[in-house]
């Protein structure tokens, strides 16, 4: 067990905030979550949080992946004290914080989010692991299923995805993972871009278009000045910002105040 006491972090929050799609509930305040290949139990009561994991697995693997060295007070701070509508977000999604996530994984989980919920997102991204990722045991015994390579996908059918209820996404996951292990698009040349030049690659993927590639970008390899518009900031834009939001106040973190607005839209009354 480690155990910290961490300001600007709430687990749920973070859960429920449709970056990642392997967060399980446990009971109240406790969340299971597969992330690069492990299992973790997370729970929290105020600002104390413990990870069920040895001290040095938390120092080089959830440190950098929940982002804990980020000052996420120093971003809200930054909001205008006249942006009613940010603030409320601040104040209803202050505990999120944006994960370092693994890239292939990343790509293949936000190609199916096109059209879709979190539910639904969740439900595929499960029934895919069950079928195609390698099996693994936690260290409390826990049976879990790796999220599936690139080269395991390429080498799927159609037929094989079926059970999955993709729908049309399947043919973009299949020619995306063929692209990715044909070299046809580096992923780990794709690592070392800068923002734009690695949101230009990834649109070479199948089925990444601008919003898909704008999600990994932020949620991947944490470009955090990444902005995606789906759905619900459209909304939030014509509604609240219909001049356009003020990047140029957020910039090197906009894709922080992002997500805030995003999680404020999934939870407000």
């Amino acid at each position: 067990m480690t155990e910290r006491i961490l300001p600007d972090f709430d687990i749920g929050q973070i859960a429920r905030s449709g970056q990642c799609f392997r967060f399980r509930p446990l009971d109240e305040g406790r969340w299971a979550l597969i992330a690069g290949g492990r299992y973790l139990e997370i729970s929290q009561q105020g600002q104390r949080v413990t990870f069920d994991c040895p001290a040095e697995e938390f120092e080089t693997v959830w440190r950098p992946y929940f982002d804990l060295d980020a000052d996420y007070g120093r971003y809200k701070a930054a909001v205008a004290a006249r942006d009613r509508y940010l603030q409320r977000a601040v104040a209803a999604a202050g505990g999120l914080r944006i994960l370092r996530q693994e890239l292939w994984e990343t790509i293949v989980c936000f190609i199916i989010s096109q059209q879709n919920n979190i539910a639904r997102i969740t439900g595929c991204v499960e029934r895919l692991c069950e079928r195609f990722g390698a099996p693994c045991t936690s260290r409390n015994g826990k049976a879990y299923f790796a999220f599936p390579t690139a080269a395991r996908l390429a080498a799927c059918t159609a037929d094989d995805l079926a059970p999955i209820r993709l729908g049309y996404r399947a043919k973009y996951i299949l020619t995306a993972a063929r692209q990715v292990v044909s070299g046809e698009v580096d992923l780990e040349a794709v690592r070392q871009m800068d923002y734009a030049h690695a949101k230009a690659a990834l649109m070479r993927l199948s089925g990444v278009g601008v919003k898909v590639a704008e999600c990994i970008c932020l949620f991947a390899l944490h470009h955090i000045d990444a902005f995606p518009v789906d759905t619900h900031i459209r909304q939030m834009l014509d509604a609240h910002y219909p001049k356009g939001f003020p990047l140029r106040r957020y910039k090197g973190f906009a894709g922080v105040m992002q997500q805030y607005a995003f999680y404020y839209e999934l939870v407000k009354p």
